[in-house]
């Protein structure tokens, strides 16, 4: 059985790079790389959803630097890879705040979701300023303002899946594996609430070690669990 949806939380580019002796720059550059191998693997194997970790709220407050040349990758690694990803099928999305990134970054990303939305063999997921603890108040907030706009509005509406609808993934499936690099193990503030039935898998080298042999292994350890859902079987 292929997950519908993966999720990565990509990590340890800056380690990767300082144990090969090289900038953190290659660091993330090699870590680029490992995502389009990632994104092939998850096509080949039939994946309909893969969300990439990219970059948090908390990481903003690497050095300017960093964060800089960060953002300028992700505006060079969408404009390469705009020809596969229609080529490919791909359906580009973005989830995380807009408000803080780029003015030119987001033009392009405006562009490539556009130019990919009618591909429908699997979406690319990336999250970008995301975090969850600050989707989930702003998922809070929304439904707190269609409250007091509308004095018929019934409180007994508000389900589980009333408020999935409300969240930047409304209209994904919540991911069914999560994978980690680089040997942590901790979610940092990701889907948390998206992944409250998810399997989890650590690897422990980082992400730019993280090659579709390792992918491959990581399904294949998610069709060894049983999903019980708190079921008895």
């Amino acid at each position: 059985m292929v997950p519908k949806h993966i999720a990565i939380i990509m990590d340890g580019n800056g380690r990767w790079a300082k144990e090969h002796h090289l900038p953190r720059s290659l660091g993330h550059r090699e870590g680029a790389l490992r995502v389009k191998e990632i994104m092939r693997a998850a096509l080949d194997l039939g994946v309909k959803v893969l969300t990439i970790f990219a970059f948090s709220t908390e990481n903003w407050n690497r050095p300017k630097k960093e964060v800089d040349m960060l953002m300028n990758y992700f505006g060079v690694f969408l404009k390469k890879n705009e020809p596969e990803l229609n080529k490919r099928g791909v359906r580009l999305r973005i989830i995380g705040r807009r408000d803080r990134i780029p003015k030119k970054l987001k033009l392009k990303f405006d562009e490539v979701i556009e130019s990919t939305s009618v591909n429908s063999n699997i979406t690319l997921n990336l999250a970008i300023d995301y975090g969850s603890r600050y989707e989930i108040v702003s998922a809070v907030k929304t439904i707190a303002r269609k409250a007091k706009e509308d004095i018929k509005f019934n409180l007994e509406s508000i389900d589980e899946k009333y408020f999935s609808d409300h969240l930047y993934t409304k209209d994904l499936p919540d991911p069914d594996l999560l994978i980690r690099t680089s040997g942590e193990e901790r979610l940092s503030n990701f889907m948390l609430w998206q992944l409250s039935y998810t399997e989890l898998y650590f690897y422990n080298k980082p992400w730019p070690d993280f090659k579709k042999k390792d992918f491959i292994e990581a399904v294949e350890m998610f069709n060894k669990r049983s999903r019980r859902f708190g079921k008895i079987k």
